[in-house]
């Protein structure tokens, strides 16, 4: 994968405080911003919610993680929103002609039944300075805590620093120094730590060097075995895995003696490793080693985390369950698109496949369940390219931090046989989604500015809206002016609720139509709609 060297630009927006705070953002040029009487985060029972902002405003809100607009609802003051279930409750306030800027918190409403045990898993941290990282992973770890105020274990899955080759060995030492840090600053005295190896990390001597030796504890190989709150969980090294005779039988073996025991057969069992196996999570992109595929396969109790692609847990293909269930657990420096894309910059439509967005999974493992929350910990809305040059170390705070990426997955194991757990399976190629995104908006296409953009009104689905087709074309000549398709801006939040999409030059006169469609994750297709100008 390749890394660029990161520059600090400063974030204007606000960030989502721990529980006990309100939430709320800094007054813009606007209205001031709403506050919220409950701060994001996970609860055991609904929560009651009241807006606030300054007197002669009106708020109105969303629960769906659009950005508010003056049709959307209006909180009416003294009648608090109930929470019952999980949603990112994004507010504006409007004041005359002015609007704040939104505010998002997110909400995971669960119940008083306790998990037996909480595991936070992330990877690809990337981190090699203090300068760039303290103040992003305090803010990271009030995230965190505002979810589990101190998880049984945090997974880093592989690639903690940025070595290429390069002599960076030492980063671990940074990496360990901040998040001993936080750890200590959040009073998480008891989560354990667990890490992998991944492709960036130099070599296993320097990660034994730098961090504690319970959070690495291989035996010489990269790979080891842990117990969490009585669960087992493997971390394997997906560096060597393929070639390595070792850790192949190592793995087979307890996998085996795991789950010859009937007691064990609706327990899952975790697994972590920097890179994603072939065939499953997110089509298997970026995906080695077809023999970890191969030896996990025979055990459907498995769910297998993986990291390495930087790929977004917004999109429904990061999990997968074929013969295990695996998951994809995003990047907590920034996230990646399928490649082969445009998206609308501030300097007109690029190619693009990265943003600065930082995702991090929340599992509970329950007696009959295993749920998988998918968390930001940043995903204001920023260019990767700012002034020319390539960042991923955008500031805090953020307005987004601790809103929900997707639904929970939820992963049961039913049945006594291997056969009969794979039948439960619920993310497989057969139940994929097959429903269409549809344009809800009379007229979902418009021509906007002086130097004409297309604005698509976002279209909705029952997932995600993950790209538009745009086609624009010289009706008399049938030339192209424009074919493209455009990220739907599904991995910010607030999701803006349209996009300008830059024109090229038109012939005075000439006549043009644009047909655009909008497509979901599965290539789930809506109608066409179209519109007529002239140039």
């Amino acid at each position: 994968m390749r890394r660029t060297p990161f520059v600090i630009t400063a974030a204007c927006v606000a960030l989502l405080l721990p529980a006990a705070a309100e939430a709320s953002a800094p007054t813009t040029a606007g209205a001031a911003a709403p506050s919220f009487s409950s701060a994001g985060g996970r609860y055991e029972r609904p929560v009651s919610l009241t807006l606030r902002a300054e007197r002669g405003s009106v708020i109105r809100y969303t629960l769906d993680g659009t950005t508010p607009t003056r049709a959307s609802r209006v909180f009416v003051p003294g009648r608090p929103l109930r929470i019952a279930k999980d949603a990112n409750v994004t507010a504006v306030a409007f004041r005359g002609g002015r609007a704040s800027a939104p505010v998002s918190a997110g909400y995971l409403v669960r119940t008083a039944e306790k998990p037996l045990a909480r595991l936070v898993v992330m990877s690809d941290v990337h981190i090699g300075d203090h300068k760039n990282n303290d103040k992003k992973y305090e803010s990271f770890f009030d995230t965190i805590a505002s979810v589990f105020p101190e998880p049984d274990a945090i997974l880093s899955n592989g690639d903690m620093i940025n070595d290429n080759g390069d002599g960076r060995g030492a980063d671990h030492r940074i990496v360990s120094e901040i998040f001993r840090a936080n750890l200590e600053r959040k009073g998480m005295d008891d989560t354990q730590v667990l890490l992998s190896n991944g492709n960036h990390d130099a070599s296993l001597a320097d990660i034994r060097a730098h961090y504690p030796r319970d959070w690495f504890p291989d035996s010489g190989g990269g790979y080891y075995e842990s117990t969490v709150r009585g669960l087992h969980l493997f971390t394997v090294n997906t560096e060597t895995y393929d070639s390595s005779a070792a850790q192949r039988s190592w793995l087979k073996k307890r996998l085996a003696d795991l789950t010859a025991d009937p007691a064990n057969a609706r327990t899952p069992i975790l697994v972590q490793g920097h890179r994603p196996a072939p065939g499953t999570a997110m089509d298997g992109q970026q995906a080695s080693n077809p023999r970890l595929t191969e030896d996990l396969s025979a055990h459907p109790q498995v769910i297998y985390f993986s990291g390495h692609s930087h790929l977004n847990i917004n999109d429904e293909r990061s999990v997968h369950q074929r013969d295990f269930t695996a998951v994809n657990d995003g990047s907590m420096s920034y996230v990646e698109m399928d490649h082969g894309y445009q998206a609308v910059t501030e300097t007109g439509l690029a190619d693009r496949f990265e943003a600065p967005t930082a995702q991090a999974l929340f599992v509970e493992v329950y007696r009959d369940r295993t749920e998988i929350a998918r968390v930001n910990m940043a995903a204001d809305k920023h260019d990767i390219y700012t002034g020319g040059k390539w960042s991923a170390n955008w500031q805090p705070p953020y307005a987004s931090a601790g809103t929900l990426s997707g639904p929970t997955w939820t992963v049961r194991l039913k049945g006594s046989t291997p056969q009969q757990i794979k039948d439960g399976f619920t993310y497989t190629d057969a139940r994929r989604n097959t429903t269409a995104p549809r344009f809800t908006t009379r007229r979902p296409l418009g021509l906007v500015g002086a130097r004409p953009a297309l604005r698509v009104q976002q279209a909705r689905d029952d997932q995600m809206v993950h790209h538009y087709r745009v086609d624009i074309e010289d009706t008399a000549s049938g030339a192209k002016l424009l074919s493209t398709k455009v990220l739907a801006e599904y991995y910010f939040m607030p999701r803006p609720n349209s996009l300008d999409i830059p024109l090229p030059a038109t012939r005075d006169g000439a006549r043009y139509v644009a047909r655009v469609r909008a497509v979901d994750a599965y290539g789930n297709t809506s109608p066409e709609t179209k519109l007529a100008f002239k140039g």
